[in-house]
């Protein structure tokens, strides 16, 4: 599974026996590199940046689950393909992961519209995250989902920078009630680096 792949096609998916006898060492094959693109910022908004592998593994596991067969294939790559960076983004699930189901509903009730207050810097420039789903994460009396997935357009000059590593490079939230950056460490840096073209 070649890092700089951008599309799930059915020819890349194993049968779902294979799939089993394999399962444990795929999975665990993906643990190192999907730490190194793992990003906490604050006490407990995670990012899970995405690529090809996160996204077929991800397919794998819901063929499996799900046991939909051939007639599944379809939907899952229509929901997964869109979130694999095509050579000039970064795509990252963001969760929001409190564990108290009470706390959680509390503090969602507080977060509406943080998918909208999400960036990344690079050096002095801004990238502004957008939501990668049409549907509206935020529901009528403000309470946010616990899961968005967000995609970060870069310039040909901000991948430059960012794979220079002169300049630090922060992930942060800006929202009125979660107000948390995090410097991303070399190894995020060069994982991350590997979705531009």
């Amino acid at each position: 599974m070649p890092e700089a792949q951008r599309k799930i096609i059915p020819q890349d998916l194993l049968p779902i026996a294979e799939y089993d006898s394999r399962r444990k060492t795929l999975k665990a094959n993906l643990i190192p590199m999907k730490r190194q693109r793992r990003i906490e910022v604050g006490p407990f908004a995670t990012f899970y940046f995405e690529n090809y592998a996160t996204m077929w593994l991800q397919v794998q596991e819901m063929l499996r689950i799900e046991k939909g067969g051939e007639e599944q294939i379809a939907g899952e790559l229509a929901a997964y393909n869109p979130l694999i960076p095509q050579g000039d983004e970064l795509i990252a699930t963001l969760m929001l992961e409190i564990e108290d189901e009470k706390r959680r509903n509390t503090v969602l009730l507080t977060l509406g519209g943080i998918e909208e207050s999400v960036f990344l810097e690079i050096g002095g420039d801004v990238v502004r995250a957008t939501p990668t789903e049409y549907d509206d994460r935020t529901t009528a009396d403000g309470k946010t989902s616990s899961v968005h997935w967000l995609r970060f357009k870069l310039t040909p000059g901000q991948i430059a920078r960012f794979r220079d590593g002169g300049e630090k490079v922060v992930l942060g939230i800006s929202h009125p009630n979660y107000g948390h950056m995090a410097v991303l460490s070399v190894e995020a840096r060069a994982a991350l680096a590997k979705d531009f073209a």
